[in-house]
């Protein structure tokens, strides 16, 4: 009875969806404000409703309800409960159903905590709100229903993906979510200001917090795939430039330039067109990280399914929004007239500098994702585009932009003067040139990579420092606890980008590997260190069966760590993962992969040594959290200069 009723509420949603995306719009059409005003009730009505349905497929989940196909196809009755609730979205139809949850739960957040929007404004972004869930839930009703009974319920099911069973898979697809769908706000916001024809600081006022709620949610979600990766595939990498990774990644790097044009049409009402084209084309490509998560054109290990026709509907809501969206912007575009004037030189220039790149990069990574499919397509041609050519061609366009933010971070308005710019930075370059020169003499073989990333993240991290100084007008430490959240915000995020910059350099420059047959009892050596393989046990899970080994890792005759890495087999599935053994430290990891028994004896291990490796994590929660505190400023919380520049 509990699925029928959740089938009941997707289905009452859906019809409140299309209440919400036509009724408001007739009412504005016709001038009729009581009942334009109608869309906010139906935005929190539609959440309760989907709400009910969701936690419906999660008590069916928790309890083990296999008569519902997607319980038995993605559960099994010994499965850990974390892992039975992350079962809800560990599949195609549940992670849809969460996909429209969270836009329902946006809509009703502008919805209520939105009252100092115009009300023209609002009802028009809710209705686009309304639409884009009409849309996504006649996909779910009609293609991908989580509620389909089976006729003759199984004993047990079939359990979840192994590779899903992780405490840091549960949580990153939430949280990938929570980002491309918020990045649908900024979408509805720039429909309804070319249905309006009006776009002005106000509405960037509006827009922004929005935006970077949705690019803190993808940086944590990006950067728990990530960590994810690292420990539990047992390679030993956190980025492979997997087609799914990026298709994470562009909306991040679109979403980071929007957010600094923002910045520009709020100070100084330029760059109008740039902006509304950029929130368009940041949510148009977490309509292209569905598609190719769930069409099957391209084959990861993160897709969720492989069915064309799906991928079809999918590629249809993208065409009909974006489409639609560019169609709008073409006519409206003469209408998006700048009023600011600036010099090249100065901070709107450098914000669209910061635009460029990160533009640019984000269409390189396109085209490095697709190419291997127009290969195929066009051609015949079976092409794997990979890291050497990711490195190669998105590299340039990152150096370009660390050297450019500290510059930009502290230039005026209107227009700057280079030298005057340079000088309060001169320690920052100094301190910049000093880490590089000790990398330099500490790298073997002298590795460029590893002194160009350290120099470029000391700049970044020394030139956050140098612009939150600079704001306090060398008035000293009180004024400077008292600047705006919005400015604090800005520096950590920067300084988090410099310490993800100095890691990443570090880890591909002074990685040490090992791949050896290791035999028990008999200690090898790992840099400075000593492993010793003790034993090899079989371990019995709650789900799975281990090969569990057991390393004891000594440096100068004193022991290290001791490290399991595993081998695991779910009999359900028959598939076996790796559990890699890590020794974190601040400056250092100990990582250990153990392999498959050698028929002349010992087994094969892979063991590193990964240099700054927490960094990168490090580094990314650092731009969250700047994320956060800039969030937490009240100006845009509440967009209360916004309200006066409107009035």
């Amino acid at each position: 009875m509990t699925a029928e009723l959740g089938h009941l509420s997707l289905i009452m949603a859906f019809m409140v969806a299309i209440f919400q995306c036509t009724v408001p719009m007739l009412g504005l059409s016709r001038g009729w404000a009581g009942v334009a005003d109608t869309a906010r009730p139906a935005a929190i009505v539609q959440l309760l409703l989907l709400a009910a349905s969701f936690t419906a497929l999660t008590v069916a989940f928790v309890t083990s309800d296999f008569s519902l196909r997607l319980v038995y196809e993605n559960s099994h009755s010994s499965k850990p409960m974390l892992y039975k609730i992350s079962g809800v979205w560990g599949n195609h139809e549940g992670s849809m159903l969460l996909w429209v949850l969270i836009l329902a739960l946006f809509g009703a957040a502008a919805a209520i905590f939105g009252p100092n929007l115009p009300p023209r404004l609002r009802a028009r972004v809710l209705s686009v709100q309304g639409a884009i869930s009409v849309a996504f839930l006649a996909f779910i009703i009609f293609t991908s229903n989580p509620f389909w009974r089976l006729g003759d319920p199984p004993f047990d099911g079939r359990d979840l993906n192994p590779l899903l069973q992780d405490p840091g898979l549960a949580f990153h697809p939430p949280f990938l979510y929570l980002g491309y769908v918020g990045l649908s706000m900024a979408f509805s916001f720039a429909v309804a200001a070319l249905i309006e024809g009006r776009v002005d600081a106000a509405w960037a006022r509006w827009v922004r917090p929005w935006t970077l709620a949705a690019w803190v949610f993808l940086t944590i979600g990006i950067a728990l795939g990530s960590w994810w990766a690292y420990y539990e595939l047992g390679w030993g990498g956190f980025w492979f430039w997997d087609p799914v990774e990026n298709a994470s990644f562009m909306p991040w790097l679109l979403s980071a330039a929007l957010l600094h044009s923002a910045i520009v049409v709020e100070k100084r009402e330029a760059l109008k067109s740039w902006t509304i084209l950029l929130a368009i084309m940041a949510f148009g490509f977490s309509l292209i990280g569905t598609f190719i998560v769930r069409s099957g054109v391209i084959t990861s290990v993160h897709s969720f399914a492989s069915d064309p026709q799906r991928g079809v509907f999918i590629l249809g809501i993208l065409v009909l929004f974006i489409g639609g969206a560019l169609t709008l912007f073409a006519a409206r575009a003469s209408q998006m007239t700048a009023k600011g004037v600036f010099s090249p030189l100065s901070r709107e220039g450098a914000l669209v500098l910061n635009n460029v790149l990160l533009a640019v990069s984000a269409f390189v990574v396109f085209i490095g994702t697709i190419w291997p499919l127009v290969a195929e397509l066009v051609w015949g041609r079976v092409l794997s585009v990979g890291p050497p050519f990711f490195d190669k061609a998105f590299t340039p366009f990152m150096i370009v932009l660390a050297i450019a933010l500290p510059l930009g971070a502290i230039m005026p308005w209107k227009r700057a003067r280079i030298a005057r710019t340079l000088r309060p930075l001169r320690g920052a370059a100094v301190l910049s040139a000093a880490v590089a020169a000790l990398v330099f003499a500490l790298s073997t073989g002298h590795s460029a990579l590893a002194v160009i990333g350290a120099a470029l993240g000391s700049w970044l991290i020394a030139g956050s420092a140098v612009d939150l100084w600079q704001r306090t007008g060398n008035s000293g430490w009180r004024r400077l606890f008292r600047l705006p959240r919005a400015d604090w915000g800005k520096a950590v995020a920067h300084a988090g980008l410099g310490v993800t910059f100095i890691a990443v350099a570090l880890i591909q420059a002074w990685e040490v590997e090992d791949i050896r047959v290791a035999r028990i009892d008999e200690p090898f050596a790992l840099g400075s260190y000593q492993l010793t393989l003790r034993q090899v046990d079989q371990v019995r899970g709650p789900n799975y069966l281990s090969q569990m080994a057991v390393i004891e890792v000594s440096r100068g005759g004193s022991r290290v760590a001791t490290l399991r890495p595993e081998k695991r087999v779910y009999p359900v599935q028959g598939m076996p993962t790796t559990e890699a053994g890590i020794d974190y430290g601040f400056f250092r990891d100990l990582y250990v992969v153990i392999g498959n028994e050698q028929p002349e004896g010992g087994w094969a291990v892979r063991s590193y040594i990964k240099p700054f490796a927490n960094w990168i994590w490090g580094g990314a929660i650092l731009m969250a959290l700047g994320g956060l505190i800039s969030l937490s400023d009240r100006r845009y919380r509440v967009a209360a200069a916004a309200r006066r520049a409107s009035a």
